[in-house]
């Protein structure tokens, strides 16, 4: 790659989707039922009522953050791409939105029910999944609740997209990572489109110890169970 198209490519904080933000839009990004709604609407029963939830890599907001506003969740989003920026705010004016890197946002300084990343972190090298993982922990109340997408095992591929490298850390690195940041995987699934999820939830703490609220029959591996998800046991 040449200097000037080097320089192009490291500007686009992106990962090469405002370059082809037309053409998603015009795609998934106008499909209200696309994959992976029904997993999200089915998390989205495990959070409180009015739960606030942010959507890292929101896009449009078409499937993810539709599903959750229309379930009368107060969802936040941020999102890299400008054009993708444009379209979530023409579709849900008042749904506070900022444009910036999921890594270089600072998540409206608050806290949040839960966090979805639908498509996102293997868009981001190793060392960024890392990073944004402790965000999120810090990001999320004790309790809080995770959703993400990503491959079980450790890989890289071209995104059929954009064409640059995503990367994968594997079910072990991102339990490792979790863990380490208070969250512990309780639950995975894959949808019709064979993108597999992860369901984590962060911590409860109490004065003595953080612990993980007792299990009253929580995800096993499917997400048929998660509206037993509000006391989950850890899935290893």
């Amino acid at each position: 790659m040449n200097a000037k198209l080097l320089a192009v490519a490291n500007s686009d904080r992106s990962n090469g989707y405002e370059e082809v933000a037309l053409a998603f839009i015009a795609g998934r990004g106008l499909n209200s039922s696309g994959v992976g709604a029904t997993i999200v609407a089915d998390w989205s029963q495990t959070l409180p009522s009015g739960a606030t939830v942010l959507d890292l890599g929101c896009g449009t907001g078409i499937p993810i953050s539709k599903v959750l506003i229309e379930r009368g969740f107060n969802v936040y989003g941020v999102d890299a791409s400008p054009t993708m920026v444009a379209a979530f705010r023409a579709h849900f004016p008042s749904a506070p939105l900022e444009c910036a890197a999921v890594e270089d946002s600072d998540f409206f300084g608050i806290t949040f029910d839960g966090v979805v990343a639908w498509g996102l972190f293997f868009l981001l090298d190793a060392a960024v999944q890392r990073r944004l993982i402790r965000k999120i922990g810090d990001a999320l109340r004790p309790g809080g609740k995770l959703l993400f997408t990503a491959p079980s095992q450790s890989c890289s591929w071209r995104d059929a997209m954009t064409g640059r490298t995503s990367y994968s850390l594997g079910h072990e690195a991102y339990r490792e990572v979790l863990e380490a940041e208070g969250m512990t995987i309780v639950g995975m699934d894959d949808d019709e489109g064979e993108n597999h999820y992860y369901f984590a939830q962060k911590a409860y703490v109490t004065a003595a110890q953080p612990i993980f609220a007792p299990c009253q029959g929580g995800i096993q591996a499917r997400h048929t169970n998660l509206a037993n998800w509000n006391n989950s046991a850890p899935l290893n």
